[in-house]
C-alpha cells in the first residue's frame, strides 16, 4: 500500500526536496524517482508539477533565489559605493551556490517561476544608477559581475573538491606531469585550482575595475 504524504504535495516542497538530494547525487544522479522515492510518493504524482526535469530546476533555482533573498538585507552595506555593494552581492551569490553541490550548473540557465527576483534585481540596479551608471549601462555591469561569479562557480564545483569523495580536487601533481615540456602552464596550476577564495576575489576587483573604467558614465 503507498503510504499517504502528510504535508501536502507541491512544486515547493518537491524542489526543496530536489535541494536535499542534490548534495548526496549531484546534478547527472538527479531523478524525479529518487525525488519522488525521498517523499514517499509515485512518480507519476511529480509530473503533475513538473513536465519533466528543467521544470524542476527553474522550481529549484527559484527557491534557491528565495533564500538568498533572505541574506539580502545582510549582506547590504549602507554607505558604500556602487563598487562595494556589486561586490558585496556576487560574494553572497557565490556562497549561495556554494551551499549546493552542483548548485551553479542548477541557478544557471533555468527560468524563475515567480517575481521573487524583481525586488532584488530593482534594489540591485538602483544602487548602481544612484552610483552614476545609465540604466542601460547598470544592467549591464550586473550581468558582467554576475556571469563572472556564475562562470567561476561552476569551474569551482567542477575541478574543486566534491563533497561526496573524500579525496579532494584536482590532481596538480599528474598535470604537471602531463604538462612537463610546458613549465608556465604547468606552473599554473597552483594559481588556476588551489584556493578559490583568493582566486574569486582577485577575478572579481578585475571585473569591477572593468566595469568602473569602461561602463561607468563620466
Amino acid at each position: 500500500m503507498v503510504k499517504v504524504a502528510t504535508t501536502p504535495l507541491d512544486r515547493t516542497r518537491v524542489a526543496v526536496t530536489a535541494l536535499k538530494l542534490l548534495n548526496e547525487t549531484g546534478l547527472d544522479g538527479l531523478s524525479l524517482r529518487a525525488i519522488a522515492k525521498e517523499l514517499d510518493v509515485k512518480a507519476p504524482a511529480l509530473y503533475w508539477h513538473f513536465k519533466d526535469k528543467q521544470a524542476l530546476l527553474d522550481e529549484m533555482a527559484t527557491v534557491m533565489l528565495r533564500r538568498m533573498n533572505e541574506d539580502f538585507a545582510a549582506d547590504a552595506l549602507p554607505g558604500a559605493d556602487w563598487s562595494a555593494t556589486l561586490a558585496a552581492a556576487m560574494r553572497g551569490l557565490r556562497r549561495h551556490l556554494l551551499m549546493y553541490r552542483d548548485g551553479a550548473k542548477v541557478y544557471s540557465g533555468t527560468h524563475f517561476t515567480d517575481m521573487s527576483y524583481a525586488a532584488p534585481m530593482e534594489a540591485h540596479l538602483r544602487r548602481l544608477t544612484d552610483g552614476g551608471f545609465t540604466p542601460g549601462g547598470a544592467a549591464r555591469a550586473w550581468l558582467t559581475a554576475y556571469s563572472f561569479t556564475i562562470g567561476f562557480v561552476i569551474e569551482e564545483q567542477s575541478m574543486g573538491p566534491d563533497p561526496a569523495k573524500e579525496e579532494g580536487g584536482y590532481d596538480l601533481a599528474a598535470r604537471a606531469q602531463r604538462l612537463d615540456g610546458y613549465p608556465l602552464a604547468a606552473a599554473a596550476g597552483d594559481e588556476l585550482f588551489r584556493d578559490f577564495d583568493a582566486g574569486f576575489e582577485k577575478g572579481l576587483a578585475a571585473v569591477v575595475a572593468g566595469i568602473g573604467a569602461t561602463m561607468l558614465e563620466t
